[in-house]
């Protein structure tokens, strides 16, 4: 079997930078876009659902529409993983999915945008129900098999971390494309309205993603670079095997905490720069693209400090390092400091943790899926990257569960109004809730075996030279 070069591992990147562009969308407009505020309505926003947390108290009918697709995007993962993996298709158990994904997620990521009543209405709930539910099963299609390739082409140590460090710094770039809209929907907006300013800007974004996504499947040849044989087992008996091992529970442990720690941030950081800093919005975009920047500089250091201190070790340095980013966000309520000097300290501080924390996960996997192989002669590569995919998205939705009620403790606020802001008492909570996942990830990550798993792996190749 041929091995990647550096530039197809760069093609195979450019997938990511795809499927990043439209998950940022989602994550950055879905709820601006739906959910108004009065400023945002006087500018020529449209209202197409009802307002304010009127579910239970603490959550938006849109909130309760994302969280039941979620559920459904949980069900639908092992099942993609065990399609890929038992499928015996010409062209390989990967590529054939991801080819079929990429043009309907582009398309569906727009029309979701695109509510059919110009008004409150049920029909509008109806249509952002079927199309976030669509979106997350093809975003399932595309994104489980290309995970799973991150084993099956890093075919050594220097090449996985060289794999997860390109994706890695794709995701960020397509996370800060999908940011764009900030900046041209204004300049649309007097030509073509409110809502088209946005839909336009979404719709360049989704073809140069389906692109992108597209580019791998027909420049990368799967049956050159891996040589694998199917799974035999069925979704339930492969997800069962895949939690049986013992490695895997514990990353998967782990990695939950990190994902709610890293979005109780990320969800919390305009509102602790507009309410604990005192800052305007837009250096949102200034501090996220300061941290992504100085992250990427770090990325090139990250291959040489793991072949000298190993993944496990800097996965927990990693923790460490945004715990302390947190805490320092906690204590803007309780020194008196310059919000700009907040702001640039938690940037410089959580940049190298960003760096490992962004490109070793996948590795781990990757390691721990190639072991697993070994022990059992079964290949479920794409099982348990489903099952860490699992794991963030589970760790994303409890993330903003818990945000969205933490962050409004000591608010007086309507709550059936979408203006509704965090308090600063419920943003010091938060970034105390996320200091606390953090330092819990990085003791659960204490009990995962990396020597076990990388002498397994170091035996079979031995044996193979031999």
């Amino acid at each position: 079997m041929k091995r990647l070069t550096k530039k197809q591992m760069i093609i195979f990147a450019i997938g990511q930078l795809g499927w990043s562009m439209l998950s940022g969308v989602i994550n950055a407009w879905l709820v601006t876009f739906y959910l108004p505020t009065q400023g945002d309505i006087e500018a020529g926003a449209t209202q197409y659902i009802i307002p304010g947390l009127v579910i239970l108290g603490f959550l938006t009918v849109l909130g309760l529409i994302t969280a039941l697709s979620r559920i459904f995007d949980a069900i639908t993962d092992p099942l993609i993983a065990s399609l890929s993996d038992r499928s015996t298709n010409k062209n390989g158990r990967r590529i054939p999915f991801m080819r079929l994904a990429a043009i309907p997620l582009s398309i569906v990521t727009v029309l979701l945008f695109c509510a059919p009543v110009e008004t409150i209405s049920g029909i509008n709930i109806a249509w952002i129900s079927v199309f976030i539910v669509l979106f997350y099963l093809f975003m399932t299609m595309y994104c489980t098999p290309y995970n799973a390739l991150i084993s099956e082409f890093g075919k050594t140590q220097d090449d996985r971390m060289f794999i997860s460090t390109a994706i890695s710094l794709t995701f960020f770039a397509g996370t800060l494309i999908a940011y764009t809209p900030f900046v041209f929907a204004g300049m649309l907006r007097s030509m073509v309205g409110y809502g088209w300013s946005y839909r336009i800007c979404f719709i360049v974004i989704a073809v140069l993603a389906c692109f992108c996504m597209l580019l791998p499947t027909f420049l990368l040849k799967e049956k050159e670079f891996v040589d694998t044989k199917p799974s035999k087992s069925n979704m339930f008996k492969s997800l069962a095997a895949t939690f049986k091992n013992k490695d895997f529970r514990v990353f998967v442990g782990s990695d939950i905490m990190y994902w709610i720690g890293l979005t109780l941030f990320q969800t919390g950081l305009p509102f602790f720069v507009k309410v604990s800093m005192n800052l305007d919005e837009s250096m949102t975009m200034v501090f996220m693209g300061g941290m992504t920047v100085l992250s990427a500089v770090f990325y090139p250091t990250v291959s040489g400090l793991v072949r000298k201190f190993g993944k496990k070790k800097l996965v927990i340095f990693g923790f460490l390092g945004l715990a302390l980013a947190y805490l320092i966000t906690a204590l803007i309520r309780f020194i008196p400091l310059p919000g700009m000097v907040y702001g640039v300290a938690i940037c410089v501080i959580a940049a190298f943790p960003m760096a490992l924390l962004g490109i070793i996960p996948q590795s781990i996997v990757a390691d721990v899926a190639e072991a697993d192989g070994i022990e059992t002669g079964e290949n479920r590569e794409g099982m348990f990257f489903a099952a860490r995919t699992f794991a963030m998205k589970w760790g994303q939705s409890i993330a903003m569960l818990v945000f969205t009620s933490l962050a409004i403790i000591g608010t007086t606020q309507n709550l059936n109004s979408n203006d509704i802001t965090a308090s600063s008492t419920g943003l010091t909570i938060v970034a105390f809730v996320a200091v606390f996942f953090c330092v819990l990830g990085a003791v659960i990550l204490g009990l995962y075996n990396e020597k076990k798993v990388m002498k397994t792996i170091s035996e079979k190749k031995t044996e193979k030279k031999e």
